[in-house]
């Protein structure tokens, strides 16, 4: 499902022309994104989240496709670094166990 809908995010992107635009402007959009996710998370706006989320995820993917990347591949590669990673949590954050022998 995430594939078919990242193709249709991509779609769109291209029939706007966002797909050769700057990623410099994109870079932005996503810092935006960013503020209105906290802002939801600070007032308790589930629904504000949830849209924030999703923007990121749009943004996210347009960036992508601006350098040349495919966002599924990110999203793996990330997964590749974090899916043995050992830690602990404290005060409510991940803690890389390689940062706790720091």
């Amino acid at each position: 499902m995430i594939t078919e809908l990242t193709a249709r995010i991509e779609e769109w992107a291209r029939e706007r022309g966002l797909d050769t635009a700057s990623p410099d402007k994109q870079m932005l959009k996503l810092g935006e994104e960013y503020g209105e996710l906290c802002q939801g998370l600070a007032k308790n706006r589930p629904d504000q989240v949830k849209d924030s989320i999703g923007d990121m995820y749009v943004v996210l993917t347009i960036l992508s496709l601006q350098l040349g990347l495919d966002i599924e591949d990110c999203v793996m590669h990330a997964y590749g670094e974090i899916k043995d990673r050992k830690g602990t949590l404290k005060n409510g954050v991940r803690i890389k166990e390689s940062d706790l022998n720091a």
